[in-house]
């Protein structure tokens, strides 16, 4: 098997303004093109110009560096963190093909570029470059394994025309995950809904490339020989959840709920349907490899703007009864009235909610899994769906404030990136790390 390509999509605008740096082919047609420009479609044509020249491409245009080693293009305005409490734009450069597609009266970014080279950069973007080589290493493996599982994901899908949803709709109830098969046009994003991936500069230490090429073609497989859709996330909170908690209703044999850490946690009932003990889980802070506040190993795993979370292990929220109740209205699209009560009523292995109760004055709904959740209780989205909510202050059986109580960032299915970077620095080789978050997994080269 050769080094696969992939099609990143970046961003999604009406005008997109960029540049080339070096002789880009285009559309393979031995015309070349260089400079700074300015692109957006009109009608059914993409116009690509600078102030001297206008060119329009039917539906799509291709630009191949003619010298991929020493060539690049530039996108700016491209938005990270998309819904995060730190969303911004960046100007990001990158190596590789640019494809620009005409996308529903908007454009679509697309960099070619094979697997390798871009996990170069996600490494980087999603954690320091500047981490221990065994993490890096360890996330070389499941980026590359989740991509080529999406990948071969999708195709089935498509081959076999499987009629597939990712919401169930009941009366009075809703089940949505978010997943990767939302993208279309291209194998994967470029933002945390996917991988981050921010291009080439991002990729500034040799440690980086160098744990991509010490893993080259290497990936986790199942039982049966399958590359494992490898998941990660920030934090897990002390235990990582299964996968049919968060997504669809699939169980994988390597995607189970783990104890992060060396043994059971001291004094706890880790039976969370027992809601007691999911309330002194949460309000708590039981023993875990992710439970640190170690600065150094913090740095390589939280970029500057990740840093401004600091309270990510065990957090806590406020609101008032109007605040709570608008921002439920503005969510669901619904008015539920005064809340009365937010209940309980599935959760995972680490204590996340699957599902739960909003009861209002004028209308009860329950909501899942897990990132509808967040998102409904959040201007963006809650760091994570292990929660315990407080009412306060009743008022004719109306709370008047809510306290959440929460517990780890992110979903919380497969690697804990915070765990694995405190394993890295106690000396646990990649393949231990990867041991520990994927039971019944197994290391595998194939290319």
């Amino acid at each position: 098997m050769s080094v696969p390509e992939i099609n990143v999509g970046i961003m999604t605008e009406k005008k997109i303004n960029f540049e080339l740096y070096g002789d880009f082919d285009i559309n393979r047609t031995g015309k070349t093109l260089s400079g700074k420009f300015k692109a957006e479609v009109q009608g059914d044509k993409i116009i690509v110009q600078d102030k001297g020249q206008k060119l329009e491409f039917e539906k799509e245009v291709l630009f191949t560096p003619t010298n991929p080693a020493t060539e690049s293009f530039t996108l700016r305005d491209v938005v990270i963190g998309v819904d995060f409490h730190w969303q911004r734009k960046e100007k990001q450069n990158f190596s590789g093909i640019l494809k620009f597609l005409a996308n529903e009266n908007k454009l679509t970014a697309i960099n070619t570029i094979s697997i390798d080279e871009y996990l170069k950069s996600v490494i980087s973007s999603e954690m320091s470059a500047k981490c221990n080589i065994e993490l890096l290493k360890a996330h070389s493996v499941i980026s590359r394994s989740w991509l080529l599982a999406q990948i071969e994901k999708s195709k089935t899908i498509k081959q076999e025309r499987v009629d597939y949803s990712s919401t169930i709709l009941k009366e009075d109830e809703i089940t949505k995950w978010y997943d990767r098969e939302d993208h279309a046009l291209f194998d994967v994003c470029a933002d945390d809904h996917c991988q981050r991936y921010q291009g080439v500069t991002k990729i500034f230490t040799d440690i980086a490339v160098t744990a991509v090429e010490e893993t080259k073609g290497i990936v986790l497989t199942d039982s049966l020989g399958k590359v494992c859709d490898a998941r990660f996330y920030k934090a897990c909170g002390g235990i990582t959840e299964a996968f049919e908690n968060v997504w669809e209703p699939k169980h994988f044999d390597y995607l189970v709920p783990v104890v992060d850490y060396k043994y059971e946690p001291d004094n706890y009932k880790t039976d969370f349907t027992v809601e007691a003990n999911a309330v002194k889980w949460i309000k708590s802070s039981p023993q875990a490899y992710c439970n640190t506040t170690d600065k150094k190993i913090l740095a390589q795993v939280l970029l500057d703007y990740d840093q401004e979370t600091s309270d990510f292990y065990r957090w806590r929220i406020e609101y008032t009864q109007a605040e709570l109740a608008e921002l439920i209205r503005k969510k669901r699209g619904l008015d539920f009235g005064d809340i009365a009560d937010i209940i309980p009523i599935q959760r995972g292995a680490s204590a996340r909610l699957i599902k739960m109760k909003i009861v209002g004055s004028k209308r009860t709904m329950i909501v899942g899994k897990e990132l509808e959740i967040r998102k409904t209780l959040s201007k963006s989205h809650l760091y994570s769906s292990a929660i315990v909510i407080e009412k306060e202050d009743l008022k004719n059986g109306i709370p008047q404030k809510f306290v959440i109580y929460g517990a780890g960032w992110g979903h919380g299915v497969g690697l804990c990136q915070i765990g694995a970077a405190v394993m890295s620095e106690n000396n646990f080789h990649f393949d231990e790390i990867l041991n520990h978050y994927y039971h019944n997994s197994h290391l595998k080269k194939i290319y």
